[in-house]
């Protein structure tokens, strides 16, 4: 018999959490506080560095939380095509990763305790608002990602929430150009879960998961990640009008790499062929938003 090579405990635990998918969270808090450095405003370590831990904690109960919920209801299993993790594994039980998940919830709201006592009811309701959204986008009766909502909740937590939240604890104020920053940013992590959910089409259409490829069809699944890839660099050309010459040129650099992502999904039919393109959509992710923040620096 064949032997099957199995994944460690510790990295089917580390591939639960998707951290390569990470940078959704690290992105709009470093953008945000560079936006708001490049005004004049002197950065405050702590509240980055809070704020970046407690996004970190809601991310990875986000991910803890989906793998235990899609189990549950029958849309992750063993004959999945994405990469193993902890469930898949046979290293930790559906029950194990809830409470993993849930644990993730409660050290994101004492991480985010010194931005709290900052910000006020404000930064509470948002925060609690955000570990709610965490555990409905695949718990509860109307989990969001089966009803098509899970690429709204990235616009809105990792793109507007995220960057502006970044933006006011440093600057104490909202602007114009950090929703313009927002906007850009939470679109190109929303090719994240687009690249994911067309790979995942099949299965999930098997179990009820209405994704949007599953509502409205492959087509308009790479249609998705065609739009949230090319527009951010549309957009890009915004920032001229404030100012920032270096910024709105610097990302373009990258286009390259958005240009062969959407290709490559436009000719590969959904398979395990994905999980590279959802890397390549990470670092693309990455590479747009540090570009963007080196255009602010130097404007």
């Amino acid at each position: 018999m064949e032997n099957v090579k199995r994944p460690s405990l510790i990295t089917s635990w580390v591939l639960a959490t998707r951290p390569k998918t990470l940078t959704a969270s690290l992105i709009p808090f470093l953008a945000g506080t560079t936006l708001a450095y490049s005004t004049g405003t002197p950065i405050n370590w702590l509240f980055l560095f809070t704020a970046l831990g407690s996004a970190f904690f809601i991310q990875f109960s986000v991910n803890l939380l989906n793998d235990a919920f899609d189990n549950k209801r029958g849309a992750d299993t063993a004959e999945r095509i994405g990469p193993q993790r902890a469930l898949h594994a046979g290293v930790a039980t559906v029950e194990q990763v809830y409470t993993a998940g849930m644990a993730s919830l409660f050290f994101a709201l004492i991480t985010a305790m010194p931005i709290i006592l900052h910000g006020g009811i404000l930064l509470l309701v948002i925060i609690l608002v955000s570990m709610v959204c965490a555990y409905i986008y695949t718990g509860g009766p109307y989990p969001l990602a089966y009803v098509g909502l899970g690429d709204v909740f990235v616009v809105i937590f990792y793109g507007w929430v995220g960057t502006l939240s970044a933006y006011w604890l440093q600057a104490g104020n909202v602007t114009p150009q950090s929703f313009l920053l927002g906007t850009q940013i939470g679109l190109l992590a929303t090719g994240l879960i687009a690249v994911n959910n067309l790979r995942d089409v099949e299965g999930d259409a098997k179990v009820g998961k209405n994704t949007l490829p599953v509502r409205f069809g492959q087509s308009f699944g790479r249609f998705e990640i065609a739009l949230v890839t090319f527009l951010p660099f549309i957009l890009n050309f915004v920032w001229l009008f404030y100012g920032y010459e270096i910024a709105a040129s610097l990302p373009w650099l990258i286009f390259p790499l958005a240009l062969a992502l959407v290709v490559k999904v436009y000719n590969t039919p959904p398979s395990p062929a994905y999980n590279g393109f959802l890397a390549q959509s990470a670092l693309l992710h990455f590479g747009f938003g540090i570009l963007l923040m080196i255009g602010f620096l130097l404007d």
